[in-house]
């Protein structure tokens, strides 16, 4: 297996991952790796219909989504995998799906959260299941688009969210 990104973006499919991410990492398989998407038919197909012919798109639950990429079948695959959340993130990586590093480009939670660069929002489950990665030995940072400045999330935070 190639995994070429791991990703946290809770937009998942769009503009910056197909004119930017794709092009930078040179993947030829996209994995969207989230259990309310992989059951919402229309939203998946729309999300799917957006990827350029030649990107191969995977958008099932985090089980399936894991087991596909771990498949020997698959392992000549560049593969960029999208998750919605930290928590999916974590999930995954418990199931088997090991990424050295996790690129944090969005999310944005409505309620409750702390400011975290520009594009980045977390709350203390998002905090947790970060922290818990880390602790695996995975490489967090922040980067929107790959001409961004790279900055670990550590630094970001001790600068933005104080410890509860």
């Amino acid at each position: 297996m190639s995994i070429v990104l791991a990703r946290v973006d809770n937009r998942l499919i769009h503009g910056q991952v197909l004119e930017a991410w794709i092009p930078n990492t040179k993947a030829n398989c996209i994995v969207v790796a989230n259990d309310e998407i992989a059951h919402a038919g229309m939203r998946k197909m729309l999300m799917a219909a957006a990827v350029p012919r030649g990107i191969q798109v995977i958008i099932e639950t985090i089980e399936d989504s894991t087991r596909f990429v771990l498949s020997p079948d698959n392992s000549s695959l560049r593969v960029m995998v999208l998750f919605a959340s930290p928590d999916d993130a974590l999930h995954a990586y418990c199931l088997g799906l090991h990424f050295p590093q996790l690129n944090l480009g969005n999310l944005h939670r409505p309620q409750g959260v702390q400011q975290l660069g520009c594009t980045i929002t977390l709350d203390n489950a998002d905090i947790s299941s970060l922290t818990e990665l880390e602790s695996k030995g995975v490489d967090i940072n922040l980067q929107c688009v790959p001409s961004d400045r790279l900055r670990g999330w550590r630094s970001m935070i001790k600068k933005k969210i104080k410890p509860s």
